[in-house]
Formats: structure tokens, C-alpha cells, sequence
């Protein structure tokens, strides 16, 4: 599962709604909102992230958290380490190989560290 998908699981739960009545509304199939919630497909298209903002009537924060784990919801990721050192190529594959045996702990531990080290940067006066 995806960010987004259990994000629009929960929605759904919430608000009582079918994933046929949902699919019909934002114009897309059942198949594919059942897919696009359990992470077999890429995160949507843009149109499509905002006729889900749309059906779900949400405005400023909610939507710009659903716009944001569409983002961050792609399953199959790509990671480019072209120009980097040998190590950051040395994580990324080992990474891409283990990281379905982490825990949903590890998995937790490793996103607390790489949004402290992000918040870390940002703070960083620019060159």
C-alpha cells in the first residue's frame, strides 16, 4: 500500500463510501482505485489528485497533504546515484534488496532520520 492509498482507504472508511461510488465520481474504474490504493499502480496524474480533492471536499491543509503523498506514493522507484560515490551506490542497491525484510520499526527509525537530516539541511545557510 501507498501513502496516498491508505490515505484515501481511511477517507472512504470515514465518510462511508464505496470504492464503486468513489471510482464512478472521479471517473476512473473500480479496478483502478483498488490498484491505485494497494500500490499496484504509479502515484496519478495531477487531474486525478485533484478530482479526489474535489470528491472529497477538502480545502488548504488536507488537500495539500493529499497532493503530497500522491507525490511520495510511486511504488517502483528509480533511484539515480550517477555522480555519487561508491557508497551511496552501495546503499541504494542494498536498500532496493533488503527492504522488505525491515520492520515496520526500521522502516519508521529510517524516515525519522532522513526527515531529521532534510530538516537539517534546509537550516543550512546557502554558498
Amino acid at each position: 500500500m501507498t501513502p496516498l492509498g491508505q490515505k484515501l482507504r481511511v477517507m472512504r472508511a470515514e465518510r462511508g463510501i464505496t470504492m464503486k461510488d468513489m471510482a464512478a465520481a472521479i471517473g476512473v474504474s473500480p479496478a483502478y482505485l483498488s490498484a491505485l490504493e494497494h500500490g499496484h499502480r504509479g502515484a496519478p496524474a495531477w487531474y486525478l489528485v485533484q478530482r479526489i480533492i474535489t470528491f472529497f471536499n477538502v480545502i488548504w491543509d488536507e488537500a495539500e497533504e493529499i497532493e503530497r503523498l500522491a507525490q511520495i506514493s510511486h511504488p517502483r522507484i528509480v533511484v539515480d546515484t550517477a555522480g555519487l560515490g561508491a557508497e551511496a551506490t552501495e546503499l541504494a542497491n542494498k536498500f532496493a534488496r533488503q527492504i522488505s525484510t525491515l520492520s515496520e520499526t526500521d522502516v519508521r527509525a529510517l524516515l525519522t532520520l532522513l526527515d531529521e537530516r532534510a530538516a537539517m539541511a534546509s537550516k543550512r545557510p546557502r554558498s
